[in-house]
């Protein structure tokens, strides 16, 4: 898997997003870099997990649609 690469935008969303959640749950300020930073280790221990789950996800709804196939473009023969 490759490393996640999140746009200018998406990151500055999320870090503003973790400052927030810092400061009403748990009554503490956090810099743009100590959010960053926590940002940057929770995309890198979850990313693979999160990714993973995806990716089974992806394969078991493509996987229904391949078993209801035959259901879908059968053409009797008789």
């Amino acid at each position: 898997m490759r490393q996640i690469q999140l746009s200018d935008e998406r990151r500055d969303a999320l870090i503003g997003h973790l400052q927030t959640l810092f400061s009403t749950e748990f009554d503490e300020t956090l810099s743009d870099f100590r959010a960053g930073e926590i940002l940057d280790r929770m995309l890198k221990t979850l990313g693979p997990t999160v990714y993973n789950q995806a990716v089974e996800d992806v394969r078991a709804h493509l996987q229904t649609k391949l078993d209801d196939l035959n259901g879908e473009v059968y053409v009797d023969e008789n």
